[in-house]
């Protein structure tokens, strides 16, 4: 049971060519589900020449570069395109606080990725209806400046917000539309309950707990950096949402779970070892003598190798100097006092004796040098740890070999100086093992349970809220009997943070605790958690495509203002703003105009 991280790389998303269809006889609508963890968008055409899936998969994040110093500008980098968040991990940016889009420059860019990569070609707007997924109450400012963005930037002719949980409710329907249930949805910031009644929303009733992926994924690192301070930079937030994803699940039973892990034999046979990257050129400590004794003759001989050179350099040299002092004393002995005076000068040299003694101490000194050559040459084959490497005579007459030279050398003597051995001991009994790959590895026992275990107990990370079933029992509590045995018979879950193995049967333990004896609940999960909201808006975008029923129009924003939303079967429920009266100043202004006439008069 020892796993390896993937890392994968993301690829960037290549631009797609949009088939005829998507453009005749009218322009199809483009489906946008915006989640704070993943955008996703595609074409809602009936047409089965054009994919009925998301085209578009990529990380709802953006990042831009602060630009090089010889002037290039700054370059950003959107979703697939970052390759990989952890070395780009400080200068992530999300448009979203929590599940609702604040940032609307970050907003456009990744609209912008969406629109170019999918093959957007209209000129000067996107002439597509637009149908986008928003979050459960969302504020009317989020959507004011969402329609903003969307009428005014991109001039689009039609667009439609629905909440993303009740899109994937509509696409999992199992009874005839309208239909009622209680949807409980889970991603990557908050998990909401949502009650439906006759197939609409009852946004009275909704409650929003604020958590979600992302505290369970930081909740996992902090477990792992405090049982492994040694790995504090490799437990990083992508392997934790790895390990979330692949390796945790939920306990229908949290404390019976925890007893179970307490077990020797079911901690053995459960825990999951995760590897983690590492080089085995750290291990040094583990040579043998053998591959020691290797490794320092291997260094003897570099050693020699450059004695040897610097030998012959060291001649080659001193010949060539021992030559130009004979030819000068030449030069004496054929009587060319003025060409000798002239060299004697050159030399920095008084008189012939001088000469004649640099002559002599040339000729012992080339002398020596070429009998240690040969010695060199004769002597190959050196023990290492019973001989001591030459270290090179220095030259008697203060040759031109530098002090760098030298210390060069000398810097091998260490290796070379060690005290030998009084017995020599089998190495298997005394040179301790070492795993590596072990000191590597990140073993997962009770935290497979303990992250996920948060949107059940908020109260593990210091939350102050009630977990699903807390709330769940809340939200049934504000209905009267019979609405709640409707409610209990369609629990729908949904979400990416729902897809722990586990969770249907927790939910169903849940329930079966705070509802009466002998009553009847039903719980089922979505087909596909994570793509339903988008395979719902499709459907949704297919069905409406020729009505008007939820689509608000250019005339409806310049109208009623960009926080205007027209309702349908899986939008929210548009409240409008409602200005306190003020008292009529014309009337008051009136009054004294009129005292001022009479008196006037």
């Amino acid at each position: 049971r020892v796993f390896a991280f993937r890392d994968a790389r993301w690829a960037p998303d290549p631009v797609l060519a949009p088939s005829a269809a998507v453009r005749s006889p009218q322009p199809v609508p483009l489906v946008i589900d915006n989640g704070s963890f993943q955008t996703r968008a595609g074409w809602g055409c009936p047409d089965p020449a054009v994919p009925a899936e998301p085209l578009l998969r990529f990380r709802s994040l953006a990042a831009r570069s602060r630009g090089a110093r010889g002037g290039a500008s700054a370059e950003t980098q959107v979703g697939n395109d970052l390759g990989s968040p952890e070395p780009l991990r400080w200068l992530l940016r999300s448009p979203f606080d929590r599940n609702v889009p604040v940032q609307l420059e970050l907003q456009e860019l990744l609209l912008d990725h969406v629109f170019q990569r999918l093959g957007v070609s209209s000129q000067g707007c996107v002439d597509h209806p637009i149908v986008l997924t928003e979050a459960v109450c969302n504020p009317l400012y989020s959507r004011q400046m969402m329609s903003e963005l969307l009428f005014e930037c991109y001039q689009v002719p039609k667009v439609s917000y629905g909440v993303d949980s009740l899109y994937s409710f509509y696409h999992n329907r199992r009874q005839k539309w309208p239909c009622s249930g209680l949807v409980i949805s889970s991603g990557y910031q908050c998990t909401h309950i949502l009650p439906v009644l006759e197939g609409r929303l009852d946004a009275k009733n909704c409650k929003r707990i604020n958590l979600g992926g992302c505290q369970a994924a930081v909740y996992l690192q902090r477990l792992l950096q405090l049982k492994y301070p040694g790995h504090f930079a490799a437990i990083t937030l992508s392997r934790m949402e790895e390990i979330l994803h692949e390796h945790s699940y939920i306990a229908e039973d949290y404390i019976e779970e925890l007893q179970k892990w307490r077990c020797p034999e079911y901690y053995e046979n459960n825990v999951h070892k995760m590897q983690l990257p590492f080089s085995n050129k750290l291990l040094g400590s583990t040579l043998t003598s053998e591959e020691k004794q290797e490794k320092r003759q291997q260094q003897l001989r570099r050693l020699q190798e450059l004695n040897a050179r610097r030998r012959e350099e060291k001649l080659q040299l001193d010949q060539e100097r021992l030559d130009r002092l004979l030819y000068v004393q030449e030069l004496l002995e054929d009587g060319q006092m003025d060409q000798f005076h002239k060299a004697l000068v050159e030399l920095n040299m008084d008189s012939a004796e001088e000469l004649q003694s640099y002559i002599n101490k040339l000729s012992v000194s080339v002398e020596q040098t070429k009998q240690k050559i040969l010695q060199s040459e004769v002597n190959i084959e050196v023990d290492v740890v019973d001989s001591k490497p030459e270290t090179p005579d220095l030259d008697p007459l203060g040759s031109e070999q530098s002090l760098e030279d030298m210390e060069s050398i000398n810097e091998f003597e260490p290796l070379f100086a060690e005290e030998q051995p009084e017995v020599e001991k089998p190495v298997a009994a005394v040179q301790p093992v070492f795993n590596l790959a072990e000191y590597h590895q990140l073993f997962l026992g009770t935290e497979r349970i303990r992250a996920p275990e948060i949107v059940f107990q908020p109260s593990l990370i210091g939350e102050d809220q009630a977990g699903i079933a807390e709330t769940m029992q809340y939200v049934l509590e504000r209905y009267s009997k019979d609405q709640q045995a409707v409610l209990v018979q369609n629990v729908f879950l949904t979400g990416g943070n729902m897809m722990y193995p586990g969770l249907k049967a927790r939910v169903q333990k849940e329930l079966l605790e705070m509802r009466p004896f002998q009553s009847s609940f039903q719980v089922h999960l979505a087909c596909s958690p994570v793509l339903d909201a988008w395979y719902g808006a499709r459907d949704w975008a297919v069905e409406y495509m020729n009505r008007e029923e939820g689509w608000i129009t250019r005339k409806d924003y310049e109208e009623k203002g960009g926080e205007y939303l027209k309702e349908h079967s899986a939008s929210n429920v548009y409240v409008p703003i409602r200005l306190p009266k003020q008292a009529p100043r014309a009337a008051e202004a009136a009054v004294p105009s009129r005292t001022l006439a009479s008196g006037t008069g």
